[in-house]
């Protein structure tokens, strides 16, 4: 792969022949339709956006720069016939033959565009296209003077492919045109959309964050470049409504972010009516169509364009990515990994005769625990330590049936009318088998820390079984009773299964159906 840095982003046409990576800066809004709710039986149209997230794919975002698809030349038929039994294995080849079939399409060139998540578009052209792995561009990307990142943003970020339905982290030795030609079937397996929405999909090659970099290692990082990506994702996820926050602080993030994009204040220009027609740029969704956003409320002190422009105004001009960010290291949730899933709602009494439809959730995943967001009031669920927890991953028990779904058991200990009881929520999603590979993964690493002595006792308790990845349901709970969890778990807005401290099940909800 030839790869080398473009001696100008004015050159925003293919015209060039020598400068293989051409970095280009779009201006495009960063809503990605990420937040649908995996509804199983219907395409999902939020109520709050000024367009259908539907139809609003990242291919029409970008479709004003040329050459910006992910462009890629036609496998041979071989490759259409490979039985895959998960994702990560998508670009695994089976004989000699095929071997020599790929490599017979090393001299051609392949155009790919790689978005970061500032305002930038990488075009890179590249020789060897079909065998490139993650690594090779990742490298490639790190390498580009016009970037001017420092070599270890090569550890720090990678490839991502994602679209509305689907989000993957790559990995190193993963080919992305190979991934990219098997997005149909994996969208097939792992997506919550009808096939019509599956086949309009269309997913992009992103730079971001590599979920496994540890984040104490992220805190100590004071190179401004590589500050700014981490801090364009972070907005995004802020924006986005994937880290929650309350008002306040939703305000707070606005205020610093209006300071980085507009600058220094000026009366003449960065007015009250000016903010209430920017809010969207600085604030999400949720937190603008609050009540206090009505016509009554509009120059009230308490509205959030008045809260925006107040603090923008006193903030000064230091550090404001970091600044940022030191927010952002500070929720549990952040730098996870997301998937889409569903939760029974919670009814009693009368109301359980009754079918509800699922409440769609967000579960993110990152190296200290799980997190279940509300997908549609963007809203803390339940959050978990894995030391709090046990878990465990069940395939659907009618796997002919769509609408009968693979499940995510969590497992979690809490005191209720003074006595210890255990927990279980269910996660069904299509992605279960994912967020259970991941979950293994986090573990076992901390298992690693514990064996080599890097992380504190008075942290951990050996003695938990949390690492059997066993949900154990009829023997002791697996969390450190000293443990105090770091988030508060609103328990009443889920559905759970209640056992006591013998195995016995005291309550049942929803689908849970216990016989003794």
């Amino acid at each position: 792969m030839s790869l080398s840095g473009s001696e100008s982003s004015e050159h925003l046409s293919g015209d060039s022949v020598h400068g293989f990576v051409t970095v280009i800066p779009v201006d495009y809004s960063r809503h990605r339709g990420f937040l649908q709710p995996p509804d199983q039986y219907s395409d999902f149209k939020s109520k709050d956006s000024d367009h259908d997230r539907i139809d609003c794919l990242p291919c029409v975002k970008y479709s004003q720069i040329d050459d910006v698809n992910l462009g890629y030349k036609p496998i041979n038929s071989y490759d259409n016939h490979t039985n895959h039994s998960d994702w990560d294995n998508v670009q695994k080849v089976n004989s000699v033959n095929e071997q020599s079939n790929l490599f017979e399409q090393t001299y051609h060139n392949m155009k790919v565009c790689v978005y970061m998540m500032t305002d930038l578009a990488l075009r890179m052209e590249i020789e060897d296209g079909t065998n490139a792995t993650v690594q090779d561009l990742v490298q490639s990307i790190t390498q580009e003077e016009q970037l001017r990142l420092p070599r270890v943003a090569s550890t720090i970020f990678t490839l991502w492919m994602s679209s509305g339905l689907l989000e993957l982290q790559l990995k190193p030795h993963h080919k992305p045109l190979h991934i990219r030609n098997k997005w149909p079937v994996l969208l097939a397996k792992y997506a919550h959309a009808s096939e019509s929405r599956q086949r309009r999909d269309e997913p992009v090659l992103s730079f971001k964050r590599n979920v496994f970099y540890p984040l104490n290692q992220e805190e100590r990082i004071k190179d401004e470049k590589i500050l700014e990506l981490l801090y364009a994702e972070a907005k995004y996820n802020i924006l986005e409504g994937r880290y929650p926050c309350d008002v306040t602080q939703y305000i707070m993030l606005g205020s610093i972010q209006a300071r980085i994009e507009l600058g220094p204040y000026n009366p003449q220009y960065h007015t009250l009516h000016f903010f209430r027609e920017q809010q969207s740029r600085f604030l999400p969704s949720h937190i603008r169509n609050m009540s206090w956003n009505s016509c009554l409320r509009l120059n009230s002190k308490d509205a959030p364009e008045v809260r925006l422009l107040e603090q923008y105004r006193r903030l000064p001009d230091r550090k404001l990515h970091k600044k940022y960010l030191e927010f952002c290291w500070t929720l549990p949730y952040y730098g996870s990994a997301f998937f889409q899933g569903q939760i029974e709602q919670p009814v009693r009494g009368l109301k359980s005769l009754i079918t509800h439809q699922d409440i769609p959730v967000l579960v993110g995943i990152n190296g200290r625990g799980v997190y279940i967001i509300n997908n549609i009031h963007y809203t803390l669920l339940v959050g978990l330590k894995y030391e709090e927890l046990s878990w465990d991953f069940a395939k659907p028990s009618q796997e002919d049936n769509p609408d009968c779904l693979p499940c995510l058991f969590l497992q979690f200990r809490v005191v209720e009318n003074g006595t210890k009881v255990s927990k279980i929520l269910q996660i069904f999603s299509k992605q279960a088998v994912m967020m259970d590979a991941l979950i293994t993964g986090f573990v076992e690493e901390l298992k690693l820390k514990l064996s080599s002595n890097t992380i504190p006792n008075n942290n951990i308790d050996r003695s938990t079984t949390i690492f059997d990845n066993n949900l154990n349901i009829d023997g002791a709970a697996t969390r450190n009773d000293s443990s105090p969890s770091f988030l508060t778990n609103k328990l009443r807005k889920l559905t759970l299964a209640t056992f006591d401290e013998e195995g016995r099940c005291i309550g049942q909800m929803g689908s849970w159906s216990f016989s003794y």
